[in-house]
């Protein structure tokens, strides 16, 4: 099986001609060769252009500005290194804890965000994940708003075989989140999936709200994780949206989907700033092995072409 670096390498440049849109142009500024005053302004347009934004780009110029002028002979491969530590520091705390999966039968797990950012398949390919890691596994289809996520979430559910409990199109979301939980008594993990939603949509939040409500019947704890579903093509613009939705819902954790077809992934940098949480998962393609654990490390060396070490 490949490695999560050679998946994220991959994914990065699945859909980027020639590899030199963003991600490869990171890592291509420092091919060995020794690093210059152009090669410095090439590397701050794309740490723009990816949307690392203003601070994180301004941070990893300076320090690499430091070194170059203690150095005229640096070479962009350690430059390149410099630039990897500099944004490790940044995502410092980003990777989860090892044992986040708690000991609560079922733990249970929202997914929540706006419509497109991929919730419904990151559900079953979450599924997935922890059934090959061999736990019990039930999800809730609980967006009845969409009339095809049910149909949607089905076809995922029996191409995985994982049991789920769904109902029909305009069904109380709450109440599937209720038989869900009756169903995953006993059962490790629960993961519920939402309908998209906007921030400014109060009747759809409200829905999120009362779906936490029925499952504190169960356990006041619950849910005891809720994770953001972020598209990251969108970049900087995924930023005021995670704002709005931890501010209204408590957000634990993110989920950074469809990160193998765009230029804009280096938002992560920045969301991580503004919310402080856990990035759980990333989405590398379409197959379910594509849903990979974030690590920082290998985000980092991926972005400046840095070898899996």
């Amino acid at each position: 099986m490949r490695s999560f670096f050679s998946k994220f390498k991959d994914g990065l440049k699945k859909t980027t001609p020639t590899f030199y849109k963003i991600f490869g142009r990171v890592g291509g500024i420092f091919s060995g060769k020794k690093l210059d005053a152009a090669s410095l302004e090439e590397l701050e347009e794309a740490l723009y252009g990816a949307d690392f934004g203003v601070e994180t780009t301004m941070e990893i110029i300076e320090e690499i500005q430091a070194a170059y002028k203690k150095d005229k002979d640096l070479r962009g491969q350690d430059a390149a290194r410099i630039g990897a530590s500099v944004l490790a520091r940044v995502l410092e705390g980003a990777e989860p804890t090892e044992d986040w999966l708690g000991s609560a039968r079922p733990e249970v797990i929202c997914l929540i965000g706006v419509n497109g950012s991929g919730k419904t398949t990151t559900t079953a390919k979450l599924g997935w994940k922890f059934k090959e890691d061999g736990k019990d596994v039930v999800l809730a289809a609980c967006d009845t708003f969409r009339a095809a996520a049910n149909e949607q979430i089905k076809t995922w559910a029996e191409r995985l075989d994982l049991r789920l409990v769904s109902s029909h199109h305009n069904a109380d979301a709450a109440a599937v989140a209720f038989d869900a939980y009756q169903a995953a008594k006993d059962k490790d993990v629960l993961i519920v999936d939402t309908a998209g939603r906007l921030h400014t949509k109060s009747n759809l939040m409200e829905e999120l709200k009362k779906i936490r409500r029925v499952l504190q019947k169960h356990d006041e704890s619950a849910p005891h994780h809720s994770w953001l579903v972020v598209d990251g093509s969108l970049g900087s613009n995924s930023i005021e949206q995670a704002r709005k939705f931890h501010e209204a819902f408590g957000l634990t954790g993110l989920i950074i989907t469809k990160l193998d077809g765009t230029s804009r992934g280096g938002a992560i940098a920045g969301i991580y700033r503004e919310l402080g949480i856990p990035i759980y998962f990333v989405g590398l393609g379409e197959q379910k092995e594509d849903l990979q654990p974030f690590t920082v490390k290998n985000y980092c060396n991926a972005i400046f072409g840095l070898e899996e070490a």
